[in-house]
C-alpha cells in the first residue's frame, strides 16, 4: 500500500470509531478524496484478520464508506477510483474490501456495474476468479457474485465474451462436481448463477447481434462444454432443477428455463439429465404452471416452450420413462379452458397460450392414438382442432432468449394468495396436492445413474425443433 498510517487499537469498538473518523474527513478535492480512500483501504486491510472476519463485518465496513459524506458528494469519482483499485490490486485482503464495496454499491445502483464494464472490469473478474480459487474462500465467492450481478443487468460486450475460454467453463463445472456431496455448500449457488447468466449472454449475442459483432455468432461455451463432456458434469444439471424448485425470483427462473430450452432442443444434450431428474422437473413445471396467475402470461409461455422439448426429445419419450401423463394433460387443458371445467382464474385465453398448449398435447406419448377422446377434449377445451402442423412453430429461440425480468422481482403465486385458494377447482387442487406431496417429501436427484448416454453429437450450437 502507498498510504500507511500507524494505529494502536485495544478493542473492536476502537476499530469502528477510527474507521468512522477516516470516512468522515472533509474532501473538497480529488487529492483529498484519494487520500481518504487510501486511508480507508489501508486501515481496513491491516485489521481485516482481527476485526473483519465475518460477512456481516465486511458488509458493515462497506456501508461505512457507502453512507459517508465523501461518497454521497462524489459518487462517480469514488466508484471509478475503487474500480481502478480492482483492476490493479493483487493483495487478497484489499481485494476483498474492494469487491465487497462494488458488490453492495452495484446492487443499489446499476450504474456501478455499467461503469465496471466500461473500464474493463469483466476481464479482470474472469482473471481473479481463476487466480484466487485456492485462496480466501469468502473472497472467491464474492468475486463470483460480483461477476454474476455485473453480467445480469446489462448486455456484455462482444470483446468481453470472446475472452471466456472453455477452460473457464470447465473450471466452474468442476467446482460444482467437487461439492456434489453438499448441496447447501455456499459455493453451489454463485457458481451455478454465473454459468446461467453466461449462457443467457451467449443466447442474446447469437440471436440479437450487437453493432460491434460483425462476424458469425460467438460459440456458446456453456453449451459447447455440456455437449462435449456433459456426462461428467451431471451435478450441475441436478442443481439447476433444485434451484428452479426453490426459486421465487422471476429473473433466475428465466435464466434456468433458457438453459433448459437449449439443452432440450440440442440433440447432443437431449439425455443430459438422469431420468429421475426429469421426473422431478416435470413435477416442478406442473406446480409452477398451476401457480402462475393470469398476469404472468410471458413467464407461462416460456415454461410451455420448455415443456414441449422436455416431453418430446428427452428420454421421457420412451415408454418406460413416461411420467405424469394424466396430470400433464389435465393441466394443459385447464390452462386453455374458459368453461367451468377449467381454471376460471386464467380468464380469456390468449392465442399464444393456445398454440403452445396445442403443440405440447401433440407429443406422441401424451396423444394416445387409441383414444379418440383426445380430439374431442382438445376441441372442447382448446377451442381448436388437432392437426399435423401443431408441433411446428414460426417462433424462434429468440422468444426465449429475449424474455427478461428485472433482478429482485418475485414471481406472483396464486398458491401464496390465500384469497385464491377457495376459487380453485377440485381437479386443480388434487393435481397440486399430488405434486406438492412428491416435492415436499424431499427431492432425490440423479438416482438413475445407469450410464444414460448423450445423444448423437452435432454442433453444440445447433438448436433443433420448436423455438
Amino acid at each position: 500500500m502507498e498510504f500507511e498510517i500507524s494505529y494502536s487499537l485495544d478493542n473492536e469498538q476502537q476499530f469502528w470509531d477510527e474507521l468512522e473518523e477516516i470516512v468522515s474527513a472533509t474532501c473538497e478535492t480529488h487529492e483529498l478524496i484519494d487520500n481518504t480512500l487510501r486511508a480507508y483501504l489501508s486501515f481496513t486491510t491491516n485489521y481485516k484478520d482481527e476485526y473483519l472476519q465475518s460477512e456481516y463485518a465486511i458488509a458493515r465496513c462497506s456501508y461505512k464508506l457507502l453512507e459517508s459524506a465523501v461518497f454521497k458528494a462524489h459518487q462517480d469519482y469514488v466508484r471509478r477510483q475503487i474500480i481502478y483499485g480492482l483492476l490493479q490490486e493483487d493483495t487478497t485482503a484489499t481485494l476483498h474490501l474492494i469487491v465487497a464495496f462494488l458488490l453492495f454499491d452495484g446492487r443499489q445502483h446499476e450504474k456501478t456495474f455499467e461503469m465496471m464494464s466500461t473500464e474493463g472490469g469483466f476481464s479482470r473478474l474472469l482473471e481473479l476468479v481463476q487466480a484466487k480459487q485456492d485462496g480466501d474462500t469468502a473472497l472467491h465467492r464474492m468475486l463470483l457474485e460480483l461477476l454474476y450481478e455485473m453480467s445480469r443487468i446489462q448486455r456484455l460486450r462482444t470483446e468481453d465474451l470472446v475472452l471466456i475460454e472453455d477452460e473457464f467453463i470447465i473450471y466452474l463445472l468442476q467446482v460444482i462436481e467437487s461439492l456434489s456431496d453438499d448441496v447447501n455448500d455456499p459455493y453451489h449457488y454463485p457458481v451455478i448463477r454465473v454459468l446461467l447468466v453466461l449462457n443467457e449472454q451467449y443466447m442474446v449475442s447469437a440471436h440479437d447481434p450487437g453493432p460491434s459483432q460483425t462476424h458469425r455468432p460467438l460459440p456458446n461455451k456453456v453449451m459447447k462444454v455440456l455437449c462435449e463432456s456433459g456426462s461428467i458434469y451431471k451435478t450441475f444439471g441436478e442443481n439447476i432443477i433444485l434451484v428452479l424448485n426453490r426459486e421465487s425470483e422471476t429473473s433466475l427462473q428465466l435464466l434456468i428455463l433458457k438453459l433448459l430450452y437449449l439443452l432440450f432442443t440440442t440433440s447432443a444434450t437431449y439425455e443430459y439429465f438422469y431420468t429421475n431428474d426429469l421426473h422431478v422437473l416435470v413435477d416442478v413445471m406442473i406446480r409452477n404452471l398451476l401457480d402462475l396467475p393470469l398476469t404472468s402470461s410471458a413467464l407461462r409461455h416460456t415454461y410451455l416452450r420448455v415443456l414441449y422439448p422436455l416431453l418430446a426429445h428427452t428420454q421421457l419419450r420412451n415408454p418406460e420413462c413416461h411420467y405424469k401423463r394424466e396430470e400433464l394433460l389435465k393441466v394443459l387443458y385447464m390452462m386453455t379452458s374458459s368453461s367451468g371445467a377449467g381454471m376460471m382464474h386464467f380468464g380469456g385465453v390468449d392465442e399464444t397460450t393456445k398454440r403452445l398448449v396445442s403443440r405440447c398435447v401433440q407429443v406422441p406419448w401424451l396423444r394416445d392414438a387409441e383414444e379418440q377422446q383426445e380430439k374431442e377434449l382438445s376441441k372442447k377445451f382448446l377451442g381448436i382442432g388437432i392437426n399435423a402442423r401443431a408441433g411446428e412453430s414460426s417462433l424462434s429461440v429468440m422468444e426465449v432468449a429475449s424474455h427478461k425480468e428485472r433482478p429482485g422481482v418475485q414471481t406472483p403465486s396464486r398458491g401464496r394468495d390465500e384469497g385464491n385458494v377457495a376459487a380453485m377447482k377440485d381437479s386443480e387442487i388434487a393435481i397440486r396436492d399430488n405434486i406438492d406431496h412428491g416435492l415436499g417429501n424431499g427431492v432425490s436427484l440423479g438416482n438413475d445413474r445407469d450410464g444414460n448416454g448423450l445423444g448423437e453429437l452435432k454442433s453444440p450450437f445447433e438448436v433443433e425443433g420448436e423455438a
